[in-house]
């Protein structure tokens, strides 16, 4: 076998110390596949004195990360720190301008600032490996950018967020309102203490972006991806759902159309009998439609020490193999210059829930909206007659247009029957 594939390490939390203990207990098959051993020789965290569970003797330590491009005994960067700016962003940049693989598990920095990222390293020829950034273990990049390159990718889909994912499940199974499952998420590990990046879609959106430019060969383009998380979804939306044949999700989405690319997170009513509706708890998914190969889903731990540590390592395989493959699947000259199609252009049936005064003419003041507004009704529920009091009244749409929907909805919660701000979840095919 050649030498070592050196490897320093910044950043030692839950995927960090994953990455060190997946590398020295399989040692021996690692070596096997990529060809050479595969060591950690340097490491940089916060704190020094904290017991990670795997021994860091014998390793080179070094306070700032950005120190470990510079040492010449290191061959790859493996950037485990986080957040899209600050040490991380500076590592990478640093690896990148020193001719070091750079391996990183940063979703956030990629998304920002990944056709920066993406442009630097091909003109220093270095791998850029992010196979961890997105779904944990799952292998969806790989699968992208290697597997299906034969194929134009007209639609990618994904539960991208465990957090949200586990939450929206328990509110199914348990008949409870998001906010006491979001605590109980919170006491099990599940959720952060302050859990908005996950639950307002901020995750799941620079994953999408990620997986988009990967689909259509775009430069990566996050500002882009319209964005909304599920705090406004309740037990009684839920329920509803399962009425009507459907489960929620927190889907992201990316099409590619005539017009351009458009690119979406949000709550989406799915059919109960897709596949992705059946994902539950804190596994992803990830479904890909491609012109030869048809629908692809592939679904499994999207976080969690060994499953992310596991992506990693299998970038690192790739880097000691010598096997370089352009960041966003082809060069960076040959990307695509789609435009992004604005929400606003959206077309998809809706589901809307209102809570209305029990009243004679009410329904008919709803419709009337919709009807001005060119938004077709398939369905109507209605439970029961309480009158004078609050009653949900749900309505099912039609294919309509976003920008007539958001339209009808000022319209109808300005009306005096309609007692709070209305619940519109977007209808998807799965």
């Amino acid at each position: 076998m050649t030498h070592p594939l050196s490897v320093a390490v910044a950043g030692l939390g839950t995927v960090g110390g994953g990455v060190l203990k997946l590398l020295r207990d399989n040692a021996d098959l690692i070596a096997a596949r990529a060809g050479r051993p595969i060591a950690v020789t340097a490491v940089s965290a916060r704190d020094r004195t904290k017991d990670r569970g795997v021994p860091l003797t014998g390793l080179r330590w070094y306070e700032d990360p950005v120190a470990l491009a510079a040492d010449p005994a290191v061959d790859v960067i493996v950037e485990l720190i986080g957040g899209s700016d600050g040490p991380a962003r500076a590592l990478a940049e640093a690896a990148i301008a020193a001719g070091k693989p750079l391996v990183t598990a940063n979703k956030a920095m990629l998304a920002v600032h990944g056709a920066a990222l993406a442009a630097a390293a091909e003109a220093r020829n270095v791998p850029l490996g992010f196979e961890a950034a997105v779904a944990g273990g799952i292998p969806v990049i790989k699968a992208l950018r290697e597997g299906l390159a034969g194929n134009r990718i007209s639609r990618i889909a994904g539960i991208l967020n465990g957090t949200c994912n586990y939450i929206l499940t328990q509110m199914r199974e348990r008949g409870r309102e998001f906010a006491e499952v979001l605590a109980d998420a919170q006491k099990l590990g599940y959720a952060e203490a302050d859990p908005s990046f996950d639950i307002d879609g901020i995750d799941a959106a620079h994953k999408l972006a990620i997986l988009a430019a990967l689909a259509f060969g775009r430069p990566v383009a996050f500002d882009a991806v319209h964005v909304e998380g599920i705090r406004r979804i309740s037990a009684l939306d839920i329920a509803f759902a399962g009425e009507l044949g459907y489960r929620i999700k927190l889907l992201g989405i990316a099409r590619q159309s005539d017009g351009g690319i458009e690119a979406r997170v949000h709550p989406c009513m799915v059919p109960a009998a897709a596949p992705i509706a059946r994902v539950d708890g804190v596994f992803n998914a990830v479904v890909a439609e491609g012109d030869f190969v048809g629908r692809v889903m592939l679904e499994g731990r999207g976080a969690g020490a060994g499953p992310t540590a596991s992506a990693v390592v299998a970038d690192l395989i790739d880097i000691a193999r010598h096997r370089l493959t352009p960041v966003w699947g082809a060069a960076f000259d040959a990307l695509s210059n789609a435009p992004s199609v604005p929400m606003s252009m959206h077309v998809g049936p809706y589901y809307l829930r209102l809570m209305v005064v029990d009243r004679p003419g009410v329904i008919a003041d709803v419709t009337a909206v919709l009807r001005d507004l060119g938004v077709s009704l398939e369905s109507m529920l209605q439970r029961g007659r309480s009158p004078g009091e609050a009653v949900p009244v749900v309505l099912v749409t039609h294919e309509t247009q976003e920008s007539a929907m958001v339209a009808a909805l000022e319209r109808i919660a300005a009306l005096d029957a309609v007692l709070e701000l209305p619940t519109l979840i977007r209808i998807e095919a799965g």
